[in-house]
This record gives structure tokens, C-alpha cells and sequence, in this order.
């Protein structure tokens, strides 16, 4: 097995793929080494101590180094967790399926929706969709549509998308401007 990696925007994350399917539908992000206990690949890369955030992708891996270390000394380790993972067939989740966490539940939305915007709601998400995530997933992350109110979309970046220095231009030059160029009821794209 030959595990690929790739550069993001990101200089604290690194994109790994290991040419095989890691989630089967939708994404997760792990950004603290209590909730990589759901996970023992997200866990075994915190235990490394020199990981902050671990995010699994349809076909990739994306990992966020802390600040101060160097990847030419943790990129052998997360490939060798990465190696020992998929060779032995194990599990990517403890006792649940990647299912439980590929759709955000109602509740994650920040704002409370009008019923009145269910067109407007649904046309941001389709462009999401097909737009906008095919994109920040070749960057290494996703993006999390959390509400739309009074012209104002809520939008959260994960995975190596999250902390990434050109995050803010990339939803405020990038997909503000496609939002508000397809639906004209946009007015605002903020991180939530």
C-alpha cells in the first residue's frame, strides 16, 4: 500500500491519501484529542502529541500539526499510523459507523431559519454542494452550512480549511461572491 500526500493552504496540514475510500459518506473532524476517542486512527494520531486536529474526507485524511512542529519529522509517523490502520482493515470508528457523523443534526444551526427562506436555503446548499465543497475538499477540509437569516449565510471551514491563514478571503472573496452572485437574497457570508 502507498500512501499519497499532498500540500494544502494550510502550512500546519498535510493532505493524506491512501487511495482507498475513508469515509463513506460525508465528513468529521476531530479537533481535540477528546473527541478523537470516537475514532482509534484519529486517536493513535493524537497520541503522537504533536497533532491539533485530524479531519477524515470522502478519499483523504487531512492532518494539522501544532505550531512549532516539523513535518519532515511527523510525516513518517502519521504515515506509518496511516499504514497500520488500513493494512489491517480496522475499524475508522469505535462503536458507531461514519454514518452517525456525516450530517450535521438540525440543531447545529446557529441561527433559527424563516420557513419563508426554504428556496433561498435550498439553492445556498445546492451550490455549497456542488460548488463550493468539491473545492475546499481538494484543499483538504469541507465546509459546514450552520443557517441563513436575513440575508446573512453562516458558514463554518473544518478540517485543514479551519485554520488556514487564507480562510477568511476564501469565504469572503470566494464564496460570498458565488452566493451572491446565484442568489441575490445573500448579502453576507460569516465563519461561524
Amino acid at each position: 500500500m502507498f500512501i499519497e500526500t499532498e500540500t494544502t493552504p494550510n502550512p500546519a496540514s498535510l493532505k493524506f491519501l491512501p487511495g482507498r475510500p475513508v469515509m463513506t459518506a460525508g465528513t468529521r473532524e476531530f479537533a481535540s484529542p477528546e473527541a478523537a476517542e470516537a475514532s482509534p486512527l484519529a486517536q493513535a494520531l493524537f497520541d503522537t502529541g504533536e497533532v491539533v486536529n485530524v479531519f477524515f474526507g470522502g478519499d483523504f485524511i487531512a492532518v494539522t500539526a501544532a505550531p512549532g512542529v516539523d513535518w519532515s519529522q511527523l510525516k513518517p509517523q502519521v504515515v506509518a499510523i496511516l499504514l497500520d490502520h488500513f493494512v489491517s482493515n480496522a475499524p475508522l470508528f469505535a462503536g458507531t459507523t461514519a454514518a452517525d457523523f456525516a450530517v450535521p443534526a438540525e440543531s447545529d444551526l446557529i441561527v433559527e431559519e424563516d420557513p419563508a427562506d426554504v428556496d433561498i436555503v435550498a439553492q445556498i446548499n445546492e451550490l455549497l454542494e456542488t460548488r463550493v465543497r468539491p473545492a475546499v475538499a481538494g484543499d483538504g477540509g469541507d465546509i459546514v452550512y450552520r443557517g441563513y437569516r436575513d440575508g446573512i449565510v453562516h458558514l463554518q471551514m473544518q478540517g485543514a480549511c479551519s485554520g488556514c491563514p487564507s480562510s477568511t478571503a476564501t469565504l469572503k472573496h470566494g464564496i460570498e461572491g458565488l452566493l451572491k452572485h446565484y442568489v441575490p437574497e445573500v448579502r453576507e457570508v460569516r465563519a461561524a
